[in-house]
């Protein structure tokens, strides 16, 4: 059976070698093996954590013609409100029974104190995690910083309201897709109803773990690495007991390289085989990707 694994980043961080060692190997057997893993003592405030989700209720309990003020418009800029069933994260099904709230450095400066506080520590965690690929990856150690340090990142605020009339046949509250970016960071609460795709093509659970971030790998790292380490699809499932009836409230982090940094194999990468894609430019594929979810509108 397989089981995400529950990585402490302290160890990481204020280890010596030899332990940081350890950790290194950890990380790269979950996103060989799965792309998932839950981090322990990511160092983001849980007060800050918590006024980020107050946020994000008092947000989506606005009137709908208020959060519409602030409608997302384009894939240029991939920010603002998108409203329920407006987002298609499986192309094969329907809209998806979600609102979410997309910010990226720019908005969040002009919204909310707290906003740019979090954005600012999930941004520092996600360098501290990226280092930490660079040292299983064999790569110099500021190969992804220097590759990420426009800021090019997105955090999400997503809402997955109360269902009071049976969904459509095959609606779900997220369909099954893969990330778009290097790696995501999840925080959700306890509702439930993530769910991971093995590499078996099994589909198992993504629970809340207290204290914990979920991290995942997205399409880019996983063509830079030549699906050394694998973007794993996901989707969020309907509840069938009682908390079908219950808001779902989740935060996600999407960490972007720069917009003109190409994406090619790692020389790395290509001890067990040749590379699996051509080069391509991280804001191109990103363009690409936000095109086909949002319909070219």
């Amino acid at each position: 059976m397989v089981i995400i694994p529950v990585i402490d980043l302290t160890v990481f961080t204020n280890g010596n070698t030899a332990t940081r060692q350890v950790v290194i190997k950890q990380i790269y057997q979950a996103c060989h093996e799965i792309g998932f893993f839950y981090l322990q003592n990511s160092g983001i405030s849980k007060n800050l954590i918590k006024e980020i989700f107050s946020y994000s209720k008092s947000f989506f309990n606005l009137a709908l013609e208020v959060k519409q003020k602030r409608a997302w418009s384009d894939e240029f800029s991939n920010t603002g409100y998108v409203g329920i069933e407006r987002e298609r994260l499986d192309a094969n099904k329907l809209g998806d029974l979600k609102e979410a709230f997309n910010v990226n450095k720019q908005v969040a400066v002009g919204i909310d104190v707290s906003i740019v506080a979090f954005y600012d520590s999930c941004t520092e965690l996600a360098n501290t995690i990226l280092q930490a690929y660079t040292l299983a990856l064999e790569l110099p150690e500021d190969f992804f910083s220097i590759r990420h340090n426009q800021q090019n990142h997105t955090l999400r605020l997503l809402h997955y309201p109360p269902l009071q009339t049976p969904p459509k046949p095959g609606q779900v509250r997220a369909g099954e897709h893969s990330d778009y970016g290097s790696i995501t960071l999840l925080f959700q609460d306890d509702v439930g109803g993530l769910e991971v795709q093995t590499a078996s093509g099994e589909w198992i659970a993504a629970p809340a773990i207290p204290d914990t971030v979920i991290v995942n790998t997205g399409d880019l790292m996983q063509r830079w690495t030549n699906h050394v380490f694998c973007s794993t699809k996901h989707r969020v499932m309907i509840p069938s007991d009682n908390r079908l009836n219950q808001s779902r409230y989740s935060i996600a982090f999407f960490c972007h390289p720069n917009d003109h940094t190409e994406i090619a194999c790692l020389e790395s990468c290509q001890k067990e085989q040749s590379p699996i894609y051509p080069p391509i430019l991280a804001g191109e594929y990103l363009l690409s990707r936000l095109q086909a979810t949002y319909g070219n509108s």
